[in-house]
């Protein structure tokens, strides 16, 4: 029931923009008393929320906190399902772990898992995925679309896609997405999605996309082996970029081109992923569990897998590997 008033307290404030709202506003539109908005508001101001309190007129929200907190995610977010439950945790061993647990769990569609820290964050071929606090976006997001099990892997390129137009819209930077789950800055890795599977042999239950974007880190936040390779959106646009509101617009654009999916099919998605693509028209190297392919990157199919043709003319389908641009 906190949890409930909270969101439409912060959804009014949301709608309320820079205007003022009164306690007794507040108090008919969510239903309680005008002590309990008090104290709902005061725990924002716990959290790191500045709130201007002026007699007469009521409150208005002047600053957010400088770390990501649900309320403050939930505070100006305009989606209809995606981020709408958030769980929220400051350190975590990884967000899959407790989104595989909370999918069982049957949670509601759009749910998100979002940490300030993971301690033991992971990518593709269960790799190290280096997530220190306060300076990332370390999230998972649960999904159950009634879509056949093969298709799956394209909700990896749909979130790639969605990613960096967030990306474009809040630092006018513009991001490279290599296949199938990478996204550079001048050729530098920001981003890694994670896309796992709860299903039977012909039926998905859930979708779970794990999301790791470097956002404020400076280039000494990363681990030596990684500096040369990895970079962040403070790096490559030289300005800090609120955590909150790139979450919040990642949220909008996801939802966006979801529902397209959902509603159209896969093809859409397909020409906006190779729009951003890296690679297409080049030679690259693809690197898979059995072997070496070099060649040149054509695009991807209708279903998202890569196509390489080699120096013979040979058209290889790449479902799963490593590329080398």
């Amino acid at each position: 029931m906190q949890s409930v008033i909270r969101k439409e307290m912060l959804d009014a404030f949301t709608t309320a923009g820079n205007s003022y709202l009164s306690g007794q506003y507040l108090a008919e539109l969510i239903g309680c008393s005008r002590t309990a908005v008090w104290k709902h508001i005061e725990e924002l101001r716990k959290e790191g929320f500045e709130l201007e309190a002026v007699r007469n007129k009521g409150y208005r929200i002047l600053k957010t906190p400088e770390k990501i907190t649900a309320d403050e995610i939930r505070l100006g977010l305009t989606t209809n399902f995606i981020g709408k439950n958030i769980h929220y945790e400051d350190s975590v061993e990884s967000t899959q772990k407790i989104a595989h647990r909370l999918a069982a769990e049957n949670v509601a569609e759009g749910t998100v898992i979002i940490a300030e820290e993971q301690r033991s964050g992971r990518g593709r071929m269960e790799r190290k995925w280096h997530s220190p606090k306060y300076t990332g976006i370390w999230m998972s997001l649960i999904l159950r679309p009634n879509i056949p099990l093969p298709k799956a892997p394209q909700l990896t390129l749909l979130t790639a896609v969605a990613i960096v137009q967030a990306i474009e819209e809040m630092t006018s930077l513009h991001p490279e997405i290599k296949w199938p789950n990478d996204i550079l800055l001048n050729g530098k890795k920001v981003t890694g999605i994670l896309t796992e599977l709860q299903a039977e042999a012909d039926r998905i239950h859930s979708i779970i996309i794990g999301i790791g974007i470097n956002v404020n880190q400076l280039k000494d936040d990363f681990p030596v082996e990684l500096q040369q390779s990895a970079s962040s959106l403070f790096i490559e646009k030289g300005e800090l970029v609120p955590r909150a509101d790139l979450i919040r617009c990642i949220f909008k654009q996801f939802e966006k081109l979801y529902l397209l999916y959902l509603d159209q099919g896969f093809f859409s998605i397909k020409l906006l992923w190779e729009s951003y693509a890296t690679g297409i028209g080049k030679y690259i190297r693809a690197r898979t569990i059995t072997n070496t392919i070099e060649g040149k990157a054509l695009g991807i199919t209708d279903d998202g897998v890569l196509k390489l043709e080699d120096a013979l003319g040979v058209i290889h389908h790449i479902y799963s590997a490593d590329i080398e641009l």
